[in-house]
């Protein structure tokens, strides 16, 4: 359930994710400013980069990510966390195995 009356409360190890893109699953929640996802991204995909106008930020929950953030790229892994500052082009790449993470950002306008 999305909107301003969605859900509370998440249990991560049983939360039920469904296909967002392929090879990449999620469960979004959408406030009035905020949003909330929770997504498994399967091995060997990346985002090559883009920017937007809003921080985002997240932490990895299981497996691993390489991201990049500007000029600087990390693997990030379990319970590591990252900072994406508005207007900042970054991109992020599964390595051999799925990544979990859960990512805040602010809800688009318009």
């Amino acid at each position: 359930m999305t909107g301003e009356r969605g859900m509370a409360f998440w249990d991560l190890e049983t939360l039920q994710l469904a296909e967002f893109r392929p090879g990449i699953l999620s469960k979004a929640e959408i406030g009035k400013n905020l949003i909330l996802a929770v997504m498994e991204i399967g091995p060997s995909k990346a985002d090559t980069g883009h920017d937007h106008p809003f921080d985002q930020c997240g932490v990895v929950l299981g497996g691993r990510i390489e991201m990049f953030v500007g000029d600087e790229k990390r693997v990030l892994g379990e319970g590591e966390a990252y900072f994406l500052p508005a207007g900042v082009r970054h991109g992020w790449r599964t390595l051999d195995g799925p990544a979990r993470i859960l990512d805040v950002s602010l809800k688009p306008s318009g």
